[in-house]
């Protein structure tokens, strides 16, 4: 089973490079990217996965602004066996420089969704830690993942609007991630299995000269499972980017989160981040929401369009909701991501927080699966 990647020197095990080197049925390569305004006007966030033993493709784009609906398109398609086809019906990504810029293209369609818009890169790639999670003696999760982080252009249009998005203003995390996580379908049969609670999250800023980046996974007592700061440099332009790695990101020791949640809900009020050095320093940032983005409109828990669920050949579909009026304690209403802005003492930022806390965690008050913050 060969593809054009196979005529590169770039091959890990003894297969053609569409064979996964593991059995696992939840393995998976994902694209996924955020953009939005310094001033919160609008969120728009993009994802792509191919799932090669589920044989499956699917990708979506969903936006959001102030006071408006939230604006989904979903694609589903049979995964292609030549892993450079980025597309999904109306739906495509084009690489057209690796590690550097990024084209994504929504076509015309049934939606009302349509845009055609360019991501350059203000930093040279970021990996984050290994990220490996257990269930029992089960390893659910195992994956790399790097970010970077940049500018957008170009233009979207949705059924209430346009958004002429300007470089100047708008700001975008690249997020490439490989390996096994669950996706798809529940798995059934074998002994029932109490799964435990969980809290992620994830907040990559920009500063005026730098980016700040963390990561958490937290076990339901509050114990820390991964925990990563990171501080990088930004640079004013691609040409600026010494290469796919620049050899200047500072790895913190360690990083804390504290997240003030809205009453009846798992939703972050406000929050403050510690990135901790190696020399025991301390550096708090205070992060203020101003806009809420639901992850269900690229597929994040979706009853219906949930990543790695078979569709057919080629489906898409579409749905619009309101964000304000969403029971926030529903599953598939508990992954988000809020643009925030960002204050250290004198220095200000912006960039988003996501955050999904599932199952009983000690440190917001949660005893149950789905029950809120106390009033």
């Amino acid at each position: 089973m060969l593809n054009k990647l196979d005529d590169f020197p770039v091959h890990q095990t003894s297969e053609p490079l569409a064979h996964p080197a593991t059995s696992d049925r939840n393995v998976y390569d994902r694209t996924w990217f955020n953009g939005y305004a310094n001033d919160g006007s609008y969120y728009f966030g993009i994802g792509m996965a191919i799932y090669p033993h589920r044989g499956i493709l699917d990708c979506a784009f969903s936006v959001v602004q102030p006071n408006k609906l939230q604006h989904c398109f979903y694609g589903s398609r049979r995964a292609p066996i030549e892993r450079t086809d980025m597309s999904c019906g109306p739906f495509r990504i084009e690489i057209l420089e690796p590690m550097k810029r990024v084209r994504v293209v929504l076509e015309d369609n049934d939606s009302g969704i349509t845009c055609d818009i360019t991501f350059s890169a203000r930093t040279a790639s970021i990996e984050e830690a290994h990220q490996t999670l257990w269930q029992g003696a089960r390893r659910v999760m195992d994956a790399t993942r790097f970010d970077q982080f940049g500018r957008w252009s170009g233009t979207i249009h949705h059924p209430e609007g346009t958004i002429e998005v300007d470089d100047r203003i708008c700001h975008g995390t690249k997020d490439r991630s490989w390996g096994v996580r669950g996706v798809g379908e529940r798995e059934s049969g074998g002994a029932p299995i109490v799964p435990d609670g969980i809290c992620f999250v994830w907040a990559p800023l920009f500063w005026d000269d730098h980016v700040t980046h963390a990561i958490f996974f937290d076990g339901p007592k509050g114990e820390a499972l991964v925990r990563e700061g990171i501080v990088a440099p930004l640079y004013d332009s691609e040409a600026e980017i010494p290469g796919v790695l620049d050899g200047h990101d500072e790895r913190m020791a360690t990083a804390r989160h504290r997240i003030n949640y809205l009453p009846n809900t798992r939703l972050a009020e406000s929050a403050e981040i510690d990135l901790v050095s190696h020399n025991d320093e301390t550096r708090t940032i205070h992060l203020e929401p101003i806009l809420k983005f639901q992850m269900k409109g690229l597929g994040y828990g979706h009853p219906e369009w949930g990543q790695g669920m078979w569709q057919g050949e080629l489906e898409t579909g579409s749905e619009s909701f309101d964000p304000r009026q969403l029971d926030m304690l529903a599953r598939e209403h508990l992954h988000t991501q809020q643009v925030v802005r960002a204050r250290d003492g004198e220095r200000t930022g912006i960039g988003v927080l996501e955050q999904v806390v599932v199952g009983p965690y000690a440190p917001g008050g949660f005893t149950e699966f789905f029950d809120g913050a106390k009033e």
